[in-house]
């Protein structure tokens, strides 16, 4: 089965910050990870969750892929371009400021249900 995948880039967050929701996800199947996800409070879980449903949508209108049997293959932020900006500092001097931006990719495949393969994959992944 073809992984799906879903991309958001040049995001306007920093990838330390997505990282950290994205850790909590990795792994887990659409529907658990997507109610993990709208509880947690944090800045780039609502970007996560659009990704999340972008992906599943993809899966669905490609691949014919209902969302039940879904899980996360694998789930990754890069770094983007930094925007550099600048605040007044003292003595009429100026300090710089890097705004820092991200590029996510959520990777989807389908888990059937006698299936260990999947199970093997996802704990061969392990973290970045």
């Amino acid at each position: 089965m073809a992984v799906t995948k879903a991309h958001a880039r040049f995001v306007k967050i920093s990838p330390l910050k997505v990282r950290l929701v994205l850790d909590l996800i990795r792994g887990k199947d659409v529907i658990s990870a997507e109610g993990l996800l709208l509880n947690v409070n944090k800045k780039g879980a609502p970007i996560v969750v659009k990704l999340l449903q972008s992906a599943v949508a993809n899966a669905k209108n490609n691949n014919s892929i209902e969302k039940e049997g879904l899980y996360i293959s694998g789930v990754y932020a890069n770094q983007g371009p930094a925007l550099s900006r600048f605040r007044a500092a003292t003595m009429g001097r100026a300090s710089s400021i890097k705004r820092r931006t991200s590029h996510i990719t959520i990777e989807l495949d389908y888990k059937s249900k006698g299936s260990t393969m999947a199970k093997a994959k996802v704990a061969k992944g392990g973290k970045r």
